[in-house]
């Protein structure tokens, strides 16, 4: 499904089903501590109802089913739904996968403990989602939002790379990130109070094999180039990543967690 927003790459279209399949070999990369901490401020565990927002090729229910938690994954995306339900099915695992925008889910009143949005929350209108996902939260429910970017200040073969994607897609507004907490759109606070965050650096192994995999599945790059522009892009990044880079390396990223709780009516 393309999608246009002015807030995203100045409205350039990107359709993340052009990109499934490198997206669900290549972007599955986020290292267990990034789970653990979920785990250990008692979130998405055994006994609990999770909701995962835009899950994509369904990472973190996949990553997390073994805490126990029962787990239900939307995303707008039918390939991508796709993919979630076809390594899902191969892992034996029982995820509930939907194909539905954030703006457009339509679950019963108080259904989950915790809804997550991993990589995603800043594609959905704030203003329309978050009186739902304070609805479909139970009392004392909470909304965790996950994050992790390369950083290319700091981060040699991250920086080139990055480079090349802006050559490409200048517009892309994924590039030049540094370490930061997680911005909570106002509507969002209106419903919700932030109750933890935290901000952590991780070094996330690669070959060249597997970098060029994930940056072809970057929204600036395998979800909206055409396929001359792709063709050139991997032919260039390819040759990029033979002279400057070992076979086998670790790029620096950080990670960001942030812990809301649903406030109570009267609060609001």
């Amino acid at each position: 499904m393309e999608i246009e927003d002015s807030r995203i790459d100045s409205g350039k279209p990107f359709d993340w089903g052009r990109t499934s399949e490198d997206y669900a070999r290549y972007r599955d990369i986020y290292p267990e501590v990034f789970y653990q901490k979920v785990a250990d401020l008692g979130l998405c565990i055994d006994g609990q109802v999770v909701l995962d927002l835009g899950t994509g090729t369904g990472v973190l229910p996949r990553h997390m089913y073994h805490y126990g938690a029962h787990w239900t994954g939307t995303d707008i995306s039918p390939e991508q739904i796709e993919q979630a339900k076809r390594i899902s099915a191969e892992a034996g695992m029982d995820i509930d996968y939907r194909t539905v925008s954030a703006e457009k889910i339509n679950f019963p009143a108080g259904s989950f403990d915790a809804v997550t949005a991993c990589q995603c929350f800043w594609y959905f209108d704030h203003e329309k989602v978050a009186p739902e996902f304070a609805r479909i939260l139970r009392d004392n429910g909470r909304l965790v939002i996950l994050y992790m970017a390369w950083l290319p200040y700091e981060d040699g073969i991250a920086g080139r790379s990055e480079e090349l994607v802006l050559k490409y897609s200048p517009e892309w507004s994924g590039a030049g990130e540094k370490r930061h907490p997680i911005f909570i759109p106002e509507p969002v606070l209106k419903y919700f109070e932030l109750e933890y965050h935290e901000e952590y650096d991780v070094k996330v192994p690669f070959t060249r094999e597997t970098w060029h995999g994930r940056m072809k599945a970057c929204r600036g790059v395998g979800a909206s180039l055409n396929a001359e522009e792709l063709a050139s892009f991997e032919k260039e990044h390819i040759e990029l990543l033979r002279r400057t880079a070992p076979e086998s390396f670790e790029v620096l990223h950080y990670s960001a967690i942030a812990v809301l709780k649903k406030r109570n009516e009267g609060s609001r």
